[in-house]
């Protein structure tokens, strides 16, 4: 893997079954994050998130969602595996509909079509591999 820096911007080369990825790096977060020092981002009405710790190649956020918030059924290329901390969320993934609660958890492998309904107030945990790259630049 080499690395390849285009103004400020830095980004990672990997060759992966012959092509070439390019990534753009984004460091890491500190090793020790206190999540009164991070403010929240809101995502769409009823829908706000934390990103927390990551480097490029993983990533976790804290979501909270209103009772009624929607995450909107999308696709990427990231795996995702999410906890549900509290609440319960109406999760679809390829075309398979689920109300989770906490305690519980899914995995939404690559390009899967998903989303989910809050039912009830709630907070998920997500963490996506590699890092969500339109979180740290949106």
């Amino acid at each position: 893997m080499g690395r390849l820096l285009i103004g400020k911007a830095q980004f990672k080369l990997n060759i992966n079954k012959n092509r070439l990825e390019i990534m753009k790096s984004f460091g890491s977060s500190s090793e020790f994050i206190n999540d009164a020092d991070i403010a929240w981002e809101t995502v769409a009405p009823g829908v706000k998130r934390k990103i927390l710790g990551y480097d490029d190649k993983i990533m976790l956020v804290r979501v909270h969602f209103d009772e009624g918030g929607i995450g909107q059924m999308h696709e990427h290329y990231h795996s995702q595996v999410t906890y549900v901390v509290s609440g319960a969320f109406e999760t679809t993934i390829a075309g398979k509909t689920q109300t989770l609660r906490a305690g519980d958890s899914f995995y939404i492998p690559p390009h899967a079509l998903h989303g989910a309904i809050c039912r009830e107030a709630g907070e998920l945990i997500d963490v996506f591999s590699p890092i969500r790259e339109d979180f740290m630049e949106g």
